[in-house]
């Protein structure tokens, strides 16, 4: 490791150097200098710092413990902060950036970790635009910085914190195995891809689809915002030799449904895929989209048209896999052929439709249903969902109109994938603004 500049009344720390072969800037607040405050100087160094990444090429880590803009310098420091948001922006999509949270990380503290692409946060840190004190006075709400803006609001119910540590070098760990996965994200080879019957951690209606994952990836990767949105799974890891981003409806949870909160989930993770070169492979198990008010209010309609954007609008190898059901709207937001999907692929058991053929013929021929004889009324709809799945339902019907690639096993599956990828253009990453 390299100092880029002296420790100074600056507060802030910068260096150059290696993480396991992967070359890297990092910076630091000083806590210890005004409890790691931001000045003028501080956030030049910061933005010196992402600039010169940027100029490499390669990634940049931030660990954060700082109270935000020191007060004393008022709107100097302010626009000193504001630089700092200005050149993570102009970073993004072009470096990886991770920050880590160690400490109260306040007012504009906050918000910079929030516009890099992972926020780790040890067990001691907390994200908060204004700190308990201000809340309470203003609102008259008391309540802790723990409960304010700890790892578990913001790991389960803000979203804002893909990753939490126990401990500061727990957090730098992660840190590092994840700067090490971005940037350097090696090529994918279809001959090293070994053959796996992942259909084996399918156990009934119900299952944990992240054993799956952890099948379909070379060796298990890192989930990130495991806790928000656990139906909605999304993983960063190794396939092929190549690191690939995992997208998986999970059914342990809310039966694989998409809802508001797995919709924005989603489509961030789509969407810094992509700007980082970073191909996809989409696992889909999904009845559809969460129905309810409380889904309505929370903007389930909004929340998704961002995952159809992310898909639709995203350039890096990207292949589906039906692997059960693949219903409705959720069918069309999971990386579909109409979303300009690089591949899609299927199991011989799937189904895409626009609802189950159960649920299909109770809505077109409840009238008939209702007036059939009660003896013959179970024996009807046998028939009826039977037809109905005939007709509109199945792999063959989807292979004809060219919505499905190709239905293959299991066994298949991780060479199929693999070789979907190789074969497609690298997307941003071919323009060499993410080292591979």
């Amino acid at each position: 490791m390299r100092p880029l500049a002296p420790r100074d009344a600056s507060g802030v720390l910068t260096a150059r150097g290696d993480v396991d072969g992967t070359t890297a800037i990092a910076f630091a607040t000083d806590a210890t200098l005004s409890g790691g405050a931001l000045g003028i100087d501080g956030c030049s160094r910061i933005v010196t710092a992402i600039d010169r990444a940027v100029r490499e090429r390669i990634p940049v880590a931030g660990l954060w413990h700082s109270g935000g803009a020191r007060l004393a310098e008022g709107v100097i420091g302010l626009d000193g902060v504001g630089q700092v948001f200005a050149a993570i922006v102009r970073a993004s999509g072009r470096v990886p950036q991770i920050s880590v949270v160690l400490g109260p990380a306040a007012g504009g503290a906050a918000y910079a970790p929030a516009l890099s692409d992972i926020v780790i946060m040890s067990k001691a840190g907390r994200i908060f635009a204004t700190g308990p004190e201000v809340v309470a006075s203003v609102t008259g709400e008391r309540v802790d910085s723990e409960r304010l803006g700890g790892p578990e609001p913001h790991s389960h119910r803000s979203g804002v914190v893909h990753l939490t540590a126990t401990d500061d070098a727990a957090a730098i760990g992660q840190a590092r195995r994840i700067v090490r996965l971005l940037g350097h994200q090696g090529r994918i080879s279809p001959d090293d891809v070994k053959p796996g019957r992942l259909d084996a951690f399918m156990t009934g209606l119900v299952y944990d689809v992240r054993p799956v994952v952890g099948a379909l990836l070379d060796e298990p990767g890192v989930e990130l915002h495991p806790r928000w949105a656990p139906n909605l799974v999304t993983t960063l890891g190794r396939f092929g030799g190549r690191t690939t981003g995992v997208v998986a409806n999970n059914p342990l949870r809310l039966g694989g449904c998409l809802d508001a909160a797995g919709a924005e989930k989603a489509a961030r993770f789509v969407q810094m895929c992509d700007a980082l070169g970073v191909p996809l492979i989409v696992l889909v198990d999904a009845p559809g989209y969460l129905p309810g008010i409380g889904q309505e209010w929370d903007g389930v309609v909004r929340r998704g048209a961002k995952l159809l954007h992310a898909f639709a609008e995203a350039v890096v190898p990207r292949v589906t896999l039906v692997t059960r059901r693949a219903y409705g709207g959720a069918y069309i937001a999971m990386n579909s052929r109409a979303l300009g999907a690089t591949a899609v692929f299927a199991w011989p058991d799937a189904e895409i439709a626009v609802m189950g053929a159960g649920a299909t013929v109770d809505v077109l021929h409840r009238r008939r249903l209702a007036a059939a004889d009660p003896d013959e009324r179970a024996g009807l709809r046998a028939r009826l969902v039977r037809e109905q799945a005939e007709e509109a339902g199945g792999m063959d019907r989807a292979g004809e109109i060219g919505v499905v690639d190709a239905v293959i096993t299991p066994a298949q599956t991780r060479r199929r994938i693999a070789e979907a990828i190789a074969a497609a253009p690298a997307g941003r990453g071919e323009h060499g603004n993410i080292p591979l």
